[in-house]
């Protein structure tokens, strides 16, 4: 009789299951690739930024990016697991030798695996196509920190309503919030030139953080000394938040 699976061969090969279902939803692949690609070149082309702002692809690489997340992490994990919810997928999972918290890292790690491939895409397009460059005060570090901590954000947002709601209201809900995130979340237009009240919302939800954070982590003209801690701080409210609402309340069946 062979051995059971190590944890760490167990999250391998699941990991690699979700990539290859990942790669089988074309829908899926619209929502994380192929609409932040567009939104970085169609808007780089044309003028949205009012005067004094940092060029379009300069201000719009960070923002397409924030969009790629939110993508990946919100919009197709919270889909996918509330279908897999409501067909009884996670159910029979459950009953598998991979434990609940395998299937978990397995999936945020399918997430993480599909977000690098969007921003070395996105990165690679605005840098041979429209000509950007990172600024003089780029700091990977910010931009990996970002990531990571908007990841667990959108993740535990995503996981929050795919575990609490039926899979048709999830659906709505998650490209409702995307579509939301995309005018309000500093993506398109900053948010100071959003209606007072309006920004006052947008800069409280977590969409904004993010897109900041990766400004300055790409070294945005003007964004030189900016204090990331703020960002940074709201971002890990929303992450802890999130995760911890969904390890109370999310039903594997």
């Amino acid at each position: 009789m062979s051995r059971p699976a190590s944890p760490v061969q167990a999250i391998a090969v699941m990991t690699a299951m979700e990539l290859r279902l990942v790669l089988r939803r074309p829908e899926n692949l619209f929502a994380t690739i192929v609409i932040p690609t567009v939104v970085l070149v169609l808007f780089s082309s044309i003028s949205i930024l009012p005067s004094g702002t940092a060029r379009a692809v300069e201000f719009l690489l960070p923002g397409s990016i924030a969009l790629g997340i939110i993508a990946t992490s919100l919009v197709s994990l919270s889909i996918t697991t509330a279908y897999d919810r409501s067909y009884g997928v996670l159910k029979r999972l459950g009953g598998s030798p991979l434990s609940r918290l395998e299937l978990v890292v397995a999936r945020l790690l399918s997430v993480l695996v599909v977000e690098a491939v969007q921003i070395g895409l996105l990165v690679a397009i605005a840098a041979a196509l429209l000509g950007w460059a990172p600024g003089p005060t780029a700091s990977p570090a910010v931009v990996a920190v970002a990531v990571l901590v908007g990841t667990a954000a959108f993740v535990g947002l995503g996981l929050l309503i795919a575990g609490s709601l039926r899979a048709e209201t999830v659906l709505a809900v998650a490209n409702v919030l995307f579509l939301g995130f995309l005018v309000v979340g500093g993506v398109l237009v900053p948010i100071d030139q959003l209606p007072d009240p309006l920004a006052a919302i947008a800069a409280a939800l977590p969409a904004a953080p993010l897109s900041e954070l990766l400004r300055v982590g790409l070294g945005t003209a003007g964004t030189t000394g900016t204090d990331i801690a703020g960002p940074l701080l709201l971002l890990a409210i929303w992450a802890i938040a999130t995760t911890a609402l969904t390890a109370r309340i999310f039903r594997w069946e």
